[in-house]
């Protein structure tokens, strides 16, 4: 990506490459605000669910049930296939035109729609070994109860990759809210069939009212889909089967996906792993897991994903037209950005995170037990939440540049390294679940440290100067916050195992609201330059409404 002979304009020096940035800015402001709305119907639906079953037996089997498919999804729709797709779809729309793009959507739509109906038909005849491979010590009524599960769960697939492949098609043409809100739709789907199917076959939600919550699965997938395509039909497309897949563009993609299978979806394969070996850990531990995985990502969802969803597009077109100067600012920012909201979300779930879990889940059949065995998860897993939001962003500028094997290598050393680390936390150290999610931590930690060598090293300079002012200064923010937090925990949350809700919520709520006021200030005062574009931006928003 040589920057010689490009012009200024193209460097970032005119006025389009700071409309570029507010757009950019604008658009992940968007996308931010779905994903809030949709990680918290994920956690409102894990809470339902919690509520009603428990986090014992029946939960582990629903929740390795359905991370079958999900798994795949991650592997082959929103984590290979929609990345490699907007990489591919965003260049032929600025080489060819939109005529040539739309004629590639179909192709690919027509050739995920034939794969993966076999993928389907061959994982639901597979489904008691992949249980077996899975979740090897699960009892025999829990494994067979599991396969039940994975068979009707398992067309999820099929319709979730569709859905994100329109989500690909309409960041591509710079439509982001409409896409980031389908997941939303899919959680609402999905716990109102769920509990009302549950509650139709066995009204007091024993083993049987557990099928109503895979049925509401398919059709909160089915919701995600249709949801999405009359924004797309808007920008007049139309889908007509194609299957003339030897042309460059479908080479193209089938190209970025093998290697993106295994980069984009490091998180997701550890997660599997670590789900192995919480199968011998008796009943609990599957769910508890869940639960610290799904908390941690909800601010990683908010701001990480939003940044490395806007991010790509933008990226991919930098790349395409020489222009390191822009591609570089542009990926330092991102990842600055990512930190900023994702330091003080660490801090607060490392220290609050048993009364968190106590107010979200604790209700119903979810015992104070089990709160604490969830929250031990959860502190863990934080630990790696910058590591993660790095990610969203650094991975894809890898794709944007077409060096695809990088994180590929990358990704299948952490694998590996998972491996290890798991059965040294949990088998040799006996730190039971507690050790899956602290070893999940440190490989993404070690993931996007090794990746960022790597991209420093191939563009020359990374702007790494102003990445260390500004963990300097979080520190000293975070520290404030730290302190409040523990504080809080102490004297205002120490009784959270038996308080009462509305005291404990409210409590709850105080001691975030003060140490997000003391974060804020503080970074403020300390003129931390990203902190001061969001005030900004606040301001104009609130100026342009009054």
């Amino acid at each position: 990506m040589p920057q010689t002979d490009i012009p200024a304009a193209a460097r970032g020096d005119a006025p389009g490459a700071a409309r570029h940035e507010k757009l950019n800015t604008r658009a992940a402001g968007v996308v931010a605000l779905a994903v809030l709305c949709s990680r918290i119907l994920g956690v409102v639906r894990e809470q339902v669910f919690a509520a009603l079953f428990g986090g014992g037996r029946i939960m582990d089997a629903f929740t390795i049930a359905f991370r079958i498919p999900n798994l795949l999804r991650d592997l082959f729709a929103e984590g290979a296939l929609s990345t490699a797709f907007i990489t591919v779809f965003s260049k032929t729309t600025a080489a060819q035109g939109d005529r040539a793009a739309w004629s590639l959507a179909n192709k690919v739509a027509t050739l995920t729609a034939v794969m993966l109906s076999g993928i389907v038909i061959l994982g639901i005849a597979c489904a008691p070994w992949l249980v077996a491979i899975i979740a090897p010590w699960f009892d025999p009524q829990k494994a067979a109860l599991t396969v039940t599960l994975t068979r009707v769960m398992y067309p999820f697939i099929l319709l979730v990759s569709l859905a994100a492949l329109v989500m690909g098609m309409l960041n591509a043409k710079d439509v982001f809210g409409t896409p980031a809100m389908a997941s939303s739709f899919f959680n609402v789907g999905s716990i109102i069939t769920g509990v009302a199917l549950g509650w139709y076959l066995d009204p007091h939600f024993g083993t049987r009212a557990i099928m109503g919550l895979a049925i509401g699965t398919l059709v909160g997938g089915a919701l995600q889909l249709g949801v999405q395509l009359p924004a797309l039909r808007r920008l007049g497309y139309v889908f007509r089967p194609d299957f003339q897949w030897r042309t460059p563009g479908v080479k193209a993609i089938l190209l970025l996906m093998g290697p993106s299978v295994v980069a984009a979806s490091t998180t997701q394969v550890n997660v599997l792993v670590n789900s192995l070996f919480a199968s011998r850990l008796g009943n609990g531990p599957i769910f508890w897991l869940q639960i610290g995985f799904r908390l941690m990502q909800l601010p990683l969802g908010i701001f990480g994903v939003a940044l490395g969803t806007v991010a790509l597009p933008l990226l991919a077109r930098m790349a395409a037209a020489g222009n390191t100067h822009a591609f570089r600012t542009e990926l330092a920012r991102g990842m600055r950005l990512a930190f900023l909201m994702t330091m003080p979300a660490t801090v607060g779930l490392i220290l609050l995170a048993d009364p968190i879990v106590s107010v979200l889940y604790q209700h119903g059949r979810f015992t104070a037990h089990e709160t604490a065995e969830a929250a031990a998860a959860l502190r863990f897993y934080a630990i790696g939440l910058c590591g993660y939001a790095g990610l969203k962003v650094l991975v894809n500028a890898f794709y944007a540049i077409e060096r695809r094997k990088t994180p590929m290598i990358v990704s299948l050393i952490a694998v590996a390294l998972n491996l290890l680390l798991n059965w040294l936390f949990t088998v040799r150290l006996g730190w039971g679940h507690r050790g899956l999610a602290f070893s999940t931590a440190c490989i993404a930690t070690t993931n996007f440290v090794v990746l960022y060598v790597l991209m420093h090293r191939h563009l020359g300079r990374l702007e790494s100067r102003a990445m260390l002012v500004l963990l300097s200064r979080l520190s000293i923010a975070s520290a404030l916050l730290a302190l409040i937090c523990w504080a809080g925990a102490h004297y205002l949350l120490g009784g959270w195992a038996v308080e009462h809700f509305w005291p404990k919520a409210g409590s709850l709520f105080l001691v975030i609201a003060a140490g997000g006021g003391a974060f804020f200030w503080s970074a403020s005062t300390l003129r931390i330059r990203e902190m001061q574009e969001i005030t900004q931006a606040i301001r104009r928003r609130l100026l342009r409404a009054a």
